[in-house]
Order: C-alpha cells, then sequence, then structure tokens
C-alpha cells in the first residue's frame, strides 16, 4: 500500500487526487512542510512523499508521473508525442501557474519579513491571467486540457486554481469556473479533500 507523508492543503493534495482517481489504496500521514518527520524522509523539508516498495520519492509532480505510469492511467503512454505534449503542458502549468502562486506566497508569508515584497503580487496576478486565459484556448477545443480524457495536467491545473482562489488572484473566466466545477465535482476530488476517512 502507498503511504502519503504531507498535508492537504499543500501540493500533497495534487497526490491524493491522482491515487482516489487511480482506485489505489493508500495510507495517509499528515505531516506539515519543514516538520521533523518530513526532513527526515526530504532534507528540503518540502511535501508530499510518497513511500513506496521501501523507497521514498518526492517532489508532487515526479510522484504524480510516476503513479500514473505505473497503472497506466491519466496519462499518455511514455515515448509517444502525445506524451511529449502532455509534458510540455504540465511542465507550462508548473513554470506560470505554480511557481506564480509560490511567489504570491513567498511574499506573503514565506520570507521573512524584511525579504518579502508585497508589490509584487498585482504583477503576479496579472501573470496568472495570462496562462489561464492559455488554458481556456485549449478548452474551447475540448472538455480537458489533453483532449478528450482528464489527464495529470487536469489535476495541476485544478490545485493551481484551487491554491489561487485561497490567493486571491483567481481570474474569473466563465469557461475556466465552468471547467473547474466539473473537476471538484469529481469523486476523487472530493475523497481527496478528507484522506482519513
Amino acid at each position: 500500500m502507498y503511504e502519503v507523508i504531507g498535508s492537504v492543503k499543500t501540493r500533497t493534495f495534487r497526490v491524493l487526487w491522482l491515487l482516489e482517481e487511480l482506485g489505489q489504496p493508500y495510507r495517509f500521514i499528515e505531516e506539515t512542510p519543514r516538520s521533523a518527520g518530513i526532513v527526515a524522509l526530504n532534507p528540503l523539508g518540502k511535501v508530499p512523499a510518497l513511500r513506496v516498495d521501501g523507497d521514498v520519492l518526492t517532489d508532487s509532480v515526479a510522484i504524480m508521473t510516476f503513479l500514473a505510469d505505473r497503472h497506466g492511467a491519466f496519462t499518455a503512454p511514455a515515448g509517444t508525442v502525445a506524451r511529449a505534449r502532455q509534458d510540455a503542458l504540465s511542465l507550462y502549468i508548473i513554470d506560470e501557474m505554480d511557481a506564480i502562486l509560490w511567489s504570491a506566497a513567498k511574499h506573503s508569508f514565506v520570507l521573512p519579513e524584511e525579504k518579502r515584497v508585497a508589490d509584487l503580487k498585482p504583477t503576479l496576478g496579472w501573470e496568472y491571467d495570462r496562462a489561464v486565459r492559455h488554458l481556456c484556448r485549449r478548452l474551447e477545443k475540448s472538455p480537458f486540457l489533453c483532449g478528450d480524457a482528464l489527464t495529470l495536467p487536469d489535476i495541476l491545473a485544478a490545485h493551481c486554481a484551487e491554491w489561487a482562489k485561497a490567493a486571491k488572484i483567481l481570474p474569473r473566466l466563465p469557461l475556466f469556473d465552468d471547467y473547474l466545477a466539473r473537476l471538484a465535482a469529481r469523486p476523487a476530488f472530493q475523497g481527496a479533500r478528507d484522506p482519513k476517512r
């Protein structure tokens, strides 16, 4: 059985959601970033971590890619053009959405107060809006980012949107709002919110 170590209100949610979609059993162990329990698994102190086959994997996207490949679901097959396109989109979401949100968090509460630049948030919001509009161009053509089925980029984008709502920088775009509502209504999304049930 997989062991997921982290906190639901972090990137750990992505891994929990994917495991729920896969229907794979897992045990959730609550640990906050930089806690002693996490540092023992990942010296960077970042969550999530995944215990599998006597080893520990870190980084949410690496864990998700491993799980999707291992179970042959929610991903295009490795070595295909479709997979290269999917990976490019995943990296775009990490670079243009996740990184923006992480910068907003760092300058809001993570960095020491004297290192924060409060005036960055409007610019970061503008960048995030631009990234979401790019995704909307894809959603005009298909119900999910890579076509007719949910894939890893959808989970990444929807998780970033949840984070953006909390940071109060989510743009109001009806197409994107409808897409997020559809994803949030999935039983696996709901299951990931309460992994200790």
